[in-house]
């Protein structure tokens, strides 16, 4: 990836920086961005695809986070050719259990357990540490002569006859048949566009951070529904787990400005003894938690991708793999429109892409919505009846069949990238 930063004006060829064009532009250089960029690039060599990233230079190597990659995203990271890379790194989830008690509770039934292969020897998901992920993807970039301009934001935007004209935070102005917002959930570039949301605040924050244990987890996830919100432990490499920790936030917020003590004592009542003692690794954040429903995708000559089109609650562990979705079906929607001589920026063709994610993403949106609101509670029936919900699905097997195959990405009109197939 050809890597330019804002103290090094090399994309214009006027005498101003001004003048520079490429086929597709994205703004945001995470997983989703960069997913974007490489699917585009690969299926179609033609296409100048270039990726601007606010952040400054080498800020993705110090994010000390995991996240859930589902079947179909690996599927999706194989094809492009970054899989290979990455698995050795990659911690298969071989099983999950799902238990609803109370921090102080001795004993934490288990009533939901699921088998973590879609197909004999894919696991259904892997944790993947996010430098890797990110490494993996910004070296494909590179390869296929992505440009990525690090260190700039993207100050506004206007659309003009067959392009639009995107300025920079340095002062250079490039033009574009398609620009990508896939910039976080707080997106510029949405708001530049005018386009409304659906938000709400769930008064939440979740606690992320890794912890070593003493024993092996054999590669079992387990998440803990408890009054204040689920509490996730996902395996890593070695004795390593990942810890996704919801409270509410004022006692979030508390928590991780304790000192190590007290934190390491508040996350031993939830995470238990099974593994031995338990001992942070590296820093730990709070997150506030919310739903973010983008009321459109489209715009012309723009595209919302990821969270900049959908911001949900992590109670499914879904966020990222929506936003792998987004990349693969607005990949497709964009190749296949310039194989046939298109024009991909145009608002009739966006509206392909539009159709294609709206639903999927509205439906999660609900379904995390509505997971979140009956778990995070202590009300006694509404526990009576969700044990007995949980304890139903774990025993009619075609039910669990049909999780899996959601929580691995594989349900529903599914893109092609995702299939493992090329566009």
């Amino acid at each position: 990836m050809a890597t330019v930063t804002a103290d090094n004006d090399a994309r214009g060829d006027g005498a101003d920086g001004a003048g520079a064009r490429f086929d597709v532009l994205i703004a945001g250089a995470g997983y989703v961005g960069l997913a974007t960029a490489v699917s585009i690039r690969q299926a179609r060599p033609n296409l100048s695809v270039a990726v601007v990233d606010a952040a400054p230079p080498g800020v993705w190597q110090r994010d000390g986070r995991a996240s859930a990659i589902a079947a179909a995203a690996c599927r999706m990271l194989q094809r492009l050719g970054c899989w290979d890379e990455i698995a050795p790194e990659a911690q298969p989830i071989v099983d999950m259990v799902v238990t609803d008690s109370r921090t102080a509770d001795p004993v934490r039934p288990v009533f939901l357990t699921f088998g973590g292969e879609v197909a004999p020897g894919e696991p259904f998901a892997h944790m993947v540490a996010n430098t890797v992920l990110n490494g993996a993807l910004r070296r494909r970039a590179d390869a296929l002569g992505i440009d990525l301009l690090e260190g700039v934001a993207v100050e506004g935007y206007d659309t003009e006859t067959g392009l639009a004209r995107v300025h920079l935070a340095d002062g250079v102005s490039v033009e574009t048949r398609l620009l990508v917002a896939a910039d976080g959930v707080k997106s510029r570039l949405r708001d530049m566009a005018g386009i409304k949301t659906v938000h709400w605040d769930y008064g939440q924050s979740g606690i992320v951070c890794t912890v070593a244990h003493e024993r092996p987890h054999n590669g079992r996830a387990e998440e803990h529904f408890l009054p204040a919100g689920p509490f996730a432990t996902l395996p890593l490499k070695g004795n390593r787990s990942s810890i996704v920790w919801t409270e509410r936030t004022e006692v979030a917020e508390r928590l991780v400005a304790e000192d190590d003590v007290v934190f390491e004592h508040e996350l031993e009542q939830r995470f238990g003894l099974k593994l031995g003692d338990i001992r942070v690794e590296g820093p730990r954040r709070a997150w506030p938690l919310g739903l973010t429903l983008a009321r459109d995708f489209v715009a012309p000559r723009l595209a919302l991708a990821g969270d900049a089109a959908h911001g949900i609650h992590p109670i499914a562990g879904q966020g990222l793999n929506l936003g792998f979705k987004d990349a693969a079906a607005l990949a497709e929607v964009v190749v296949e429109a310039d194989r046939l001589g298109e024009d991909f920026g145009q608002i009739d063709v966006l509206r392909r892409y539009e159709r294609w994610r709206r639903f999927d993403t509205v439906q999660m949106g609900v379904t995390t919505d509505v997971l979140n609101r009956l778990f995070s509670n202590d009300f006694g029936p509404l526990r009576a009846v969700r044990d007995f919900g949980l304890g139903l699905v774990d025993r009619m097997p075609a039910m669990k069949s049909f999780f899996i195959r959601q929580a691995s990405g594989l349900a529903g009109p599914t893109p092609r990238l995702l299939r493992g197939e090329a566009i």
